[in-house]
C-alpha cells in the first residue's frame, strides 16, 4: 500500500514505553475509581497482554478509559454496562493517574489509542498480525494504514472502511460492516468513532471477529497520518493535552471540557482523597 500523505510523521511511543519495553507491567492486577475498575498495566504490557492473548488464540475488546468517559460510566448506568463489557480497561488520561495516586493506588502510566496507533503496529508486524482500521474521518483510515506501513514494512493491514454518516441507525449498514470486518479475517481491529458510538459499535459487530481484538482509538487515525496535530509531549506531560484539542476545535469540545469534564475531575480528586487508605 502506497503511503498517501506527505505530512510529518506524528511522534513515535513514549522513550519510556520503549525503555521498559522488556519487562512490562502485566495485567492481572486492578485498581477502581469512581466504582470502575482499571487495569494496572502500562502501555508495554497492555500491548504484550494482546499479543499474548492471540498467540493463545484468545481475543478481547479493550477501553481506553479517560476523564470524559469515567465521567459517563459514573452518570449513567448503561454506559457503566458497556465499558464494564470490556475485556481490559486501562487508564487514558492523566487525571487518573493522579486520583489514582491521591487515593494510593497508583497506576504506572497514561496507556491512550493515540500512544497505541503506533506500539501496537509496530508489535503487530513483528508478530505477523494483521490490523483493520475502521471509522474516522474519510479518507483517514487508509492514510493511517498507509504512514504505518510506511514505518513497518512488515505490517499486514487486513483491510479499512468508513462507514457512512447516520450508519449507526441503519442495520443495512451495521450489517455492511459486520459483513467486511468478517471477510477481513483481522487479528486486531482498531475503530475510529468517538465514544461511546464506537465502543456500541464494538459490542454490535465483534462476533464478526470473535478471536480478534478490538480497540476504540478515538481520533487516533487523524493523528497517525498527521492531518491533525497531536499537542507535544511536554503539554500531554502536564495533564493539557486537553486544553490544546480545545484550541483545535472549540465549538465542539469546550462544553465537553469545561462544563462537564473539570468539575466532574475536581470531584473526583475530592473523592480519591477521602478514599486515600481505605482503597
Amino acid at each position: 500500500m502506497a503511503p498517501a500523505v506527505s505530512e510529518p510523521r506524528p511522534p513515535s511511543p513514549s522513550t519510556d514505553v520503549r525503555r521498559r519495553a522488556e519487562l512490562p507491567v502485566p495485567a492481572g492486577r486492578r485498581t477502581a475509581l469512581d466504582g470502575l475498575e482499571l487495569e494496572v498495566i502500562d502501555e508495554a504490557g497492555a500491548v504484550a497482554e494482546i499479543i499474548h492473548a492471540l498467540a493463545s488464540g484468545r481475543g478481547g475488546w479493550m477501553v481506553t478509559v479517560n476523564l470524559d468517559i469515567l465521567r459517563q460510566v459514573h452518570t449513567s448506568a448503561e454506559i457503566r454496562r458497556l465499558v464494564e463489557s470490556s475485556d481490559l480497561r486501562v487508564a487514558d488520561g492523566m487525571p487518573l493517574l493522579w486520583a489514582a495516586r491521591i487515593q494510593g493506588t497508583p497506576l504506572p502510566e497514561r496507556v491512550c489509542g493515540s500512544n497505541l496507533i503506533h506500539s501496537l503496529p509496530a508489535a503487530a508486524a513483528q508478530a505477523g498480525r494483521s490490523i483493520y482500521f475502521l471509522g474516522g474521518d474519510l479518507g483517514t483510515a487508509e492514510a493511517a494504514a498507509d504512514t504505518l506501513v510506511e514505518r513497518h514494512p512488515d505490517l499486514d493491514v487486513a483491510g479499512c472502511f468508513c462507514p457512512e454518516f447516520g450508519f449507526d441507525r441503519d442495520e443495512a449498514q451495521l450489517a455492511r460492516i459486520e459483513a467486511a470486518v468478517a471477510d477481513a479475517r483481522p487479528d486486531i481491529v482498531f475503530v475510529a468513532l468517538g465514544f461511546p458510538k464506537q465502543e456500541r459499535l464494538i459490542e454490535r459487530i465483534r462476533r464478526a471477529a470473535p478471536n480478534a481484538w478490538w480497540i476504540g482509538v478515538g481520533i487516533s487515525f487523524s493523528f497517525a497520518s498527521g492531518r491533525v496535530k497531536r499537542a507535544p509531549r511536554w503539554v500531554q506531560a502536564l495533564g493539557l493535552e486537553w486544553v490544546h484539542r480545545t484550541m483545535q476545535e472549540p465549538r465542539r469540545l469546550f462544553k465537553r471540557y469545561f462544563v462537564h469534564d473539570i468539575p466532574y475531575g475536581l470531584g473526583l480528586l475530592w473523592r480519591s482523597w477521602r478514599r486515600r487508605g481505605r482503597a
